[in-house]
């Protein structure tokens, strides 16, 4: 690859524009088809309306909008709504039902005293460990996952959570320094916070609204660091 590709590429990756169906995202043998795209002669066109995405070589669309769906490793925020003879249903937001059985508890738990450790109305944060067909199966054995107490959650557009987090949780970790609160993002766009008080709270929610609706925007790292700017100059 030559210097002048690789400059071309870098420069690229820092551009991100809302794309619809059947647009041309880039134009080059170089690029590779990624999620929500598809190559057509040395076109990347992409197949979904969402933010165009490219990372080194890689294109992809980030869809704005849509539904979420489980995928294998996904980390989710869910609410107990039932408990079985073999473990938990929860609540993750999804349209297939989603399962915590009992010997995926990070300890052991005794069948007859289940709901003293998870009750119907907790909340938790659980990897997905198999997503079929008609249903999801949970693991709350992992680092980060368990039962969320105190603190409080709130939804956003499933589809907008990867910019929430950022590359390599570059901007979930300012959201959490600038806060001091603790957030665990989900994919299915469930967002728990716990800060010292509901100030912080507070203000790290709005900070995460405001990520939200502004995914299309270049540069958005600096644009939330001047929002906390104004937001604690107020």
């Amino acid at each position: 690859m030559t210097e002048g590709i690789k400059e071309e590429i870098q420069t690229r990756a820092k551009e991100r524009k809302v794309v619809v169906p059947g647009e041309v995202v880039v134009s080059g043998d170089e690029y590779l088809p990624g999620e929500y795209t598809r190559r057509e002669g040395e076109n990347i066109l992409a197949i979904k309306f969402g933010l165009a995405d490219i990372s080194g070589r890689v294109v992809k669309i980030i869809p704005l909008f849509g539904a979420f769906i489980p995928r294998k490793n996904n980390v989710v925020i869910g609410r107990v709504t039932d408990i079985t003879y073999a473990g938990w249903l929860v609540d993750i937001d999804s349209a297939l039902s989603a399962f915590l059985p009992l010997e995926e508890a990070p300890r052991y738990v005794n069948r007859s005293e289940m709901d003293a450790y998870l009750d119907i109305g907790d909340v938790i944060a659980a990897k997905i460990w198999s997503a079929k067909s008609k249903s999801v199966d949970l693991s709350m054995k992992g680092r980060g996952l368990g039962k969320l107490e105190d603190g409080f959650i709130f939804r956003i557009i499933p589809s907008r959570v990867p910019r929430v987090i950022g590359k390599e949780g570059t901007m979930v970790n300012l959201i959490k320094d600038k806060t001091g609160c603790k957030i665990i993002v989900g994919q299915n766009g469930w967002i728990w916070v716990k800060g010292k008080d509901m100030d912080s709270e507070i203000k790290a929610r709005k900070a995460i609204e405001f990520v939200a609706d502004n995914v299309s925007i270049n540069g958005l790292t600096e644009k939330v660091e001047e929002w906390f700017e104004k937001y604690d100059g107020s």
